[in-house]
């Protein structure tokens, strides 16, 4: 499955440069592969306008940015099947932050340097070694490859990207992570959507006062072995006796 994945990724990448436009080349490719390179892409040519041009550059590709994202919303309202209105959409969350970055975080700011942290702080992929890497600050982990379907993505905020920036960043330092706050403030949403940011396989379980320390043990077995993330939804719920025993297992 990981070496049909990123077979298809790396396919992907090498038709975009030779695909006459942007829009047939979407139409072609699996929704997964196309969200990566799309992302591969940005980024790459983010950093060689600010080299080359600077601001002006930046603001160049901007316009262009503007353009390309105007020509897949006309895509989305022409008669396409359903798989293709699915990547679409995903696609054009995806562009549409990626264009805000540019304008909000980049030109406003004037910053025209790829050391700088403004653009060090953005989820970044590339392609290095044979491999998608992505990067945020000075996070460097790896995309997982894992098949997730055609699935839809998730607004990204100011406040989705700090969550990204402290996750990404424990998680490079082997920490895991655990978001907190009141119900219904998009805790678990976050996590599945850097999940799929990072091709990572996500498994949200609800905790309840009937769990003990055994099905717990099963749990962090499987987890184990297939290299997943989970989410523990309700984690407060679980008596205490049981907890001392996770922190154990952990």
């Amino acid at each position: 499955m990981l070496k049909s994945v990123k077979d298809v990724v790396e396919k992907a990448l090498q038709d975009y440069s030779k695909a006459k436009s942007r829009e047939d080349w979407v139409m072609v490719w699996q929704g997964q592969a196309v969200l990566a390179v799309d992302c591969i892409y940005w980024t790459s040519l983010a950093e060689e306008a600010m080299k080359k041009s600077g601001l002006q550059g930046l603001q160049q590709y901007y316009e262009k940015l503007n353009k390309e994202l105007n020509a897949i919303v006309a895509l989305v309202r022409q008669d396409i099947d359903k798989l293709q209105r699915c990547t679409l959409e995903a696609m054009i969350v995806l562009d549409v932050h990626a264009r805000d970055v540019i304008m909000g975080d980049l030109i406003n700011n004037k910053i025209c340097d790829p050391s700088e942290f403004n653009w060090l702080a953005q989820l970044r992929y590339y392609w290095e070694d044979n491999n998608v890497n992505v990067k945020i600050i000075n996070a460097e982990l790896a995309y997982n490859y894992e098949y997730l379907g055609n699935s839809a993505r998730l607004v990204i905020t100011p406040l989705t990207d700090r969550c990204y920036r402290t996750l990404c960043g424990a998680l490079f330092l082997k920490y895991g992570g655990a978001p907190e706050g009141p119900a219904g403030t998009g805790k678990t949403e976050t996590v599945k959507d850097l999940a799929k940011a990072l091709a990572r396989h996500c498994i949200v379980f609800n905790c309840s006062d009937g769990l003990d320390y055994k099905q717990m043990g099963k749990f962090f077995k499987g987890l184990a072995s297939c290299g997943a993330w989970s989410c523990f939804d309700e984690f407060n719920r679980i008596e205490l006796e049981v907890l001392s025993v996770i922190a154990q297992q952990f």
